[in-house]
């Protein structure tokens, strides 16, 4: 409760905003976090701490956070105590380890990071690296591993990558593959600080030949390892930019002033960017790249993505007939983790399957590729449906589990972190509450994650109910992994104008995890994601009234977004496909990657070149038909019947439809207004 007289002891110099209290306190605390006010921080931390207000360990964090780089190890140690066992103990750890790395205090880093509960941070990581380097511990192979799984030129890597180079812990060859991985990346500042190692000079010339590339290679004349490292280089950025003008750079000179291993990383980049742009010599400059890695007789560790992209260009190489054996060589050098994956998994069985007939031993390469198929057949996912139906099987649904107990809801609806979570979501601080509450899932087995996962949909926090139980292994509960809220208004409107109520379902979850307040990045909305100028140009041309705050509207929302995927669906000729990826990445786009090559629909999915909308369609075109098969399922037998069947989901393929290539000449004109 409000202590009395609290709101008048904040009554100040800065005026009558300290005398919030309650949950708009804690807003306002966050909001003078945003904007560094550690005045009104420090005041607001009083209110809530006195109010014993259940969110005051966040207003807490907020104000020692603002001021982290004046703090002493007692300031940070006593929030420990307060709050032990909570996630802002352990955010503020994340905080305090950062900072005292740029202190270079290695012994109190040392002393603290074992108790980080996370640890997803990768420059904490590199700073706990550092600080057991300096104790005299060897940590070369983990540090050369931390520095390599860098995502950006942080300090932490950077200093760790530092000290083991002046240590001969790491080798020039290790420096420049960090060099040539991250041009392969797009990630300047790591190649710049990798190339300094060497000579400052060497940083200078990366900087330069980043900016422009074809200048550094028309003055280049390479006479010693570091020149032709830095050509190797600018050619890798050049072909990011026009893999036409790298390929014509290497034929015409480079490939023969260059060693053949840097001549085949040269090539890989070239290959993987005309594979990204979809150019149907990809395949071709893969096998240039893997001729000079033969001549140079040394097995080259490319990046996954690299090899992904070569088995991509591999599947529509031949003018859409796939060279299958280049498909089992790409997965085949990939790192463990990334062959287990379902999608390569799938085409890897997909290959050999293909190429069984002309091998030596065609029953043994038959029965691995069944086998291989049949370990993700039961998945829910777009390649476990697809494995499924490659094996002749239905895509048969999971049991459902047992029902919750009392016990089970009312633990989940017990747990502290939960409820502050749901706490934090109700007034608008999503982020933090999907923090908290992800936190607290850490450890959970399948019953309770799913008793959380019940939580969240009782709350209708359908994100939280969704991601909850997709963490579930054993036990797993459809329901929750596909909920159907406003069932009667998405089924009503999809009736309405032609549409399968599943494939609307598949993309709002896709989309925005039913949250209605949903919004993206780029400024898309609601339920259905949409654009302002989509929304405005879509409401026009039904003939209804339109502001933009309508957008907001549940319902408004859901009548421009079904509109727009029905023009949509009805310009790309009734393909869910290509209609599930011009509204992820505007139709102007899936108009170009349709043309080339007629490929087959799977194919044609993987080989869509940005990640996001390659993920985005596999994903709403599985969730359709698993959620065709839940508002398509029959009512429970009656007491005393026959067991059902096991439910089944309809077939992926036919919703994929069986091939994608350019617009037949007789199918009616793209609608050039669709926006």
């Amino acid at each position: 409760m409000m202590v009395a007289g609290l709101g008048l002891a904040l009554m100040g110099p800065a005026g009558p905003a300290f005398a919030q209290t309650g949950n708009d306190a804690i807003v306002a605390a966050r909001d003078a976090f945003g904007k560094r006010d550690t005045v009104k921080l420090a005041q607001m931390r009083g209110a809530a701490m006195m109010e014993r207000h259940p969110l005051a360990m966040w207003v807490d964090y907020w104000q020692l956070n603002s001021r982290l780089y004046a703090a002493s190890l007692d300031e940070v140690e006593a929030f420990y105590r307060r709050w032990s066992g909570t996630y802002v103990e352990d955010r503020l750890r994340n905080d305090w380890l950062l900072e005292l790395g740029r202190r270079r205090e290695w012994k109190a880093l040392a002393a603290d990071y074992p108790r980080f509960r996370m640890n997803d941070d990768r420059e904490v990581t590199c700073y706990a690296l550092l600080a057991d380097h300096l104790d005299g511990k060897d940590v070369r192979s983990a540090g050369r591993a931390a520095w390599f799984a860098q995502r950006e030129g942080d300090d932490g890597c950077n200093l760790l990558a530092t000290s083991l180079y002046e240590a001969k812990q790491l080798k020039d060859d290790d420096v420049w593959r960090r060099a040539r991985l991250s041009v392969d990346a797009n990630k300047p500042r790591a190649v710049r600080q990798a190339a300094t190692l060497i000579s400052a000079k060497a940083g200078d010339d990366a900087g330069a030949l980043l900016d422009r590339p074809e200048r550094f290679l028309a003055q280049a004349n390479p006479r010693n390892r570091t020149e032709r490292e830095l050509a190797t280089l600018a050619l890798m950025r050049l072909a990011a930019n026009d893999p036409d003008a790298a390929a014509s750079s290497l034929r015409g000179k480079w490939e023969n002033l260059l060693p053949a291993e840097l001549g085949a990383w040269a090539w890989a980049a070239v290959a993987k960017q005309a594979a990204i742009k979809l150019l149907p010599d990809a395949s071709d400059h893969y096998q240039r790249a893997a001729l000079m890695a033969g001549k140079a007789a040394v097995e080259i560790d490319w990046a996954d993505e690299t090899l992904a992209w070569k088995a991509r260009a591999a599947l529509r190489a031949n003018n859409g007939k796939p060279r299958w054996q280049q498909v089992v060589q790409a997965i085949n050098a990939m790192a463990p983790a990334e062959q287990r994956d379902p999608t390569w998994v799938y085409w890897k069985a997909r290959a050999l399957k293909a190429i069984a007939p002309d091998s030596s031993d065609p029953q043994a390469i038959s029965a691995q590729a069944q086998e291989m198929l049949g370990s993700i057949a039961g998945q829910l996912s777009f390649y476990g449906a697809l494995a499924a139906e490659e094996l002749g099987r239905p895509i048969t649904l999971p049991e459902p589990p047992a029902p919750l107990t009392d016990a089970e809801r009312q633990a989940a609806a017990r747990e502290p972190g939960l409820q502050r979570a749901l706490q934090l979501i109700a007034i608008g601080l999503r982020n933090e509450g999907v923090r908290e509450w992800n936190f607290t899932l850490r450890g959970m087995d399948d019953r309770a994650l799913i008793a959380a996962a019940q939580l969240a949909c009782d709350k209708e926090v359908w994100d939280r109910c969704i991601n909850t139980s997709d963490r579930t292994r054993g036990e797993i509960h459809l329901a929750q992994r596909y909920p159907t809220p406003f069932k009667r208004e998405v089924q009503a409107r999809a009736k309405e104008i032609g549409l399968d109520a599943a494939y609307v379902y598949g993309l709002i979850r896709q989309e925005s995890r039913f949250i209605m307040d949903a919004r993206s990045h780029v400024g898309a909305s609601g339920l259905m994601q949409i654009m302002p100028a989509t929304a405005r140009w879509t409401a026009r041309k039904i003939g209804l009234p339109f502001s933009q705050d309508m957008i907001a509207d549940r319902d408004t929302n859901l009548k421009l977004g079904t509109q727009y995927l029905r023009l949509v669906l009805e310009d790309f000729e009734g393909s869910e496909l290509l209609a599930a990826a011009a509204y992820n990445a505007g139709p102007s786009r899936p108009r170009r990657w349709r043309e080339g090559p007629v490929l087959e629909a799977a194919i044609w999915a993987e080989n869509v070149p940005f990640n996001e909308t390659r993920d985005y369609v596999k994903k709403v075109l599985s969730n359709a038909i698993f959620y065709s098969a839940l508002l398509n399922a029959p009512a429970p037998a009656p007491s005393g019947a026959s067991a059902p069947q096991p439910a089944q989901a309809p077939s992926l393929k036919a919703r994929l439809g069986r091939m994608v290539g350019p617009r037949l000449a007789s199918a009616p004109t793209s609608n050039g207004e669709l926006p």
